[in-house]
């Protein structure tokens, strides 16, 4: 019984003895592994869930929870946003760019008022009001915010804006911590086994089918039975940097990873039994502490002092087409009227200042004419309520002309771009592991960030999406996997 490991699976003819039997392993223990569990409960299976850490969490639980729902919530209602289960779903497929998957947006469109009703029914409590303006999360316990480029061109063109990012009740940020303890205390009500400190090694196969996983307990590999299936549910690589240097080179232009423990070791299982691993080039990154409502107004330029992105769009989308900018920085341009200086932690510095924008130009040593230029066009177009470049939204749209001026540094090496990687194993709507012929992979399935969910394209992220995508499908490889 050698040679096993997340790269090659282990024949079950080679396993001696069942240390566990049971109907359905999950394989880690945050948002998605906890709705997997309490499906697969539902639906009348014996499920054993296997959590490497000491306790649940992963992603999920470092997040702010938040989770993106659309198409006529009750909190949208009594805000007065009468949103569409067809514009909700647009601007999903809008979201997931070249990446997109359609019949994954259109399940979740469709369902995703029922879902978070079944999340109010795990005991997630939601205060229903709206906070407007733009926000990164709320301080205090509201639910409904701006989480996106809803409103923010081309989106708005192609569905119609309306706040969508759907927040528990918490008071300050952090809610993914009291949203994992909370379902975490469902699948546990329910009757799933848990297994913490148990690292999963490798999967067992029986022929062509999963059959089972070795996970590794007090530094002993268990061997685990699973008649009906195994969800793995481990989150994505960021923390793995030879699969990052592989698949994900852009990566390494930000230096500030965000997840928990998230090795890629459940996409290293599902490829090793076939799985096909999908947009493993794409990455979130975001530098929130440059969209706050009056940065939002200010303009973005790369080292030739030419803009690149609409700044009203969301924070992720403006911070991911900024790392695509030459040079390892770009510059965030604010008037007097405007500029609040940025948080410590931030790690943006004040590169340029000047009465004129030609003196900013020349602080930053940009040749003359470039900088200058761009904000001359600017202010003129914005003074007549215009962006014929990027479209840019009043009232956010704004003229830069109060001096004193000033040009902030984002670098994408010391200023905090936070990133984690959205590529993964792919799969159907149901949740089931799918090989290149895009047939399933019998007695596997996955979801959340170990997959290529919702949240597929790096430039069209939205916050809440992430939380979204595992949830609800984490519910439906829990479900699908209890059918065997």
């Amino acid at each position: 019984m050698t040679g096993y490991s997340q790269y090659r699976p282990l024949p079950i003819t080679q396993v001696e003895k069942w240390d566990f039997e049971t109907d359905v392993a999950v394989i880690g223990f945050g948002a998605t592994g906890a709705c997997a569990a309490i499906e697969a409960r539902v639906a009348g299976a014996e499920v054993l869930l296997f959590e490497r850490s000491s306790g649940s969490g992963g992603a999920s639980a470092l997040s702010g929870g938040e989770i993106y729902v659309g198409g006529g919530t009750d909190a949208q209602k009594a805000a007065g946003f009468d949103d569409t289960v067809e514009d909700f779903t647009a601007y999903l497929k809008l979201a997931g760019g070249p990446c997109v998957d359609e019949a994954k947006c259109e399940i979740y469109g469709r369902e995703a008022l029922a879902h978070y009703q079944w999340l109010k029914d795990q005991g997630v409590p939601y205060r229903g009001n709206y906070l407007p303006g733009k926000v990164i999360e709320p301080t205090d316990d509201s639910t409904l915010i701006w989480s996106g480029s809803e409103a923010a061109a081309p989106f708005y063109k192609s569905a119609k804006p309306a706040p969508r990012g759907h927040v528990i009740q918490h008071m300050g940020w952090g809610g993914g911590r009291p949203l994992v303890d909370i379902l975490e205390t469902r699948a546990r009500d329910l009757g799933t086994e848990i297994h913490v400190d148990a690292r999963a090694v490798a999967l067992i196969v029986d022929d062509t089918r999963v059959a089972g996983a070795v996970v590794r307990i007090d530094n002993k590999d268990r061997f685990v039975r699973a008649h009906k299936g195994v969800v793995l549910a481990t989150g994505g690589f960021v923390f793995n940097e030879a699969m990052r240097r592989k698949y994900c080179p852009e990566s390494f232009r930000v230096n500030s990873p965000i997840g928990d423990k998230d090795d890629g070791i459940g996409i290293e299982l599902g490829v090793s039994v076939g799985g096909d691993a999908i947009h493993m080039d794409q990455f979130f990154t975001t530098c929130p502490w440059t969209i706050p409502a009056e940065q939002a107004h200010g303009v973005f330029v790369n080292v030739a002092g030419q803009r690149f992105i609409n700044e009203d769009c969301y924070h992720g989308r403006v911070s991911r087409c900024a790392v695509d900018q030459p040079g390892g920085k770009v510059y965030l341009l604010l008037d007097s009227a405007h500029f609040t200086q940025p948080l410590d932690l931030a790690g943006i510095t004040i590169a340029g200042t000047g009465e004129t924008w030609e003196e900013v130009e020349a602080e930053l040593e940009m040749p003359a004419g470039t900088l200058s230029a761009t904000m001359h066009f600017y202010n003129e177009r914005a003074r007549n309520g215009r962006d014929p470049l990027f479209y840019k939204q009043a009232p956010i749209l704004t003229p830069l002309d109060q001096s004193p001026f000033v040009a902030l540094e984002c670098n994408f090496q010391t200023s905090y771009f936070s990133f984690f990687t959205l590529g993964g194993l792919k799969t159907s709507t149901d949740g089931e592991v799918l090989g290149r012929s895009g047939a399933p992979i019998p007695g596997l399935y996955a979801a959340g960030r170990c997959t290529s969910g919702l949240p597929a394209w790096g430039h069209g992220y939205s916050s809440g999406l992430s939380l979204a995508d595992c949830t609800f499908f984490g519910r439906q490889a829990g479900r699908r996997a209890a059918r065997g």
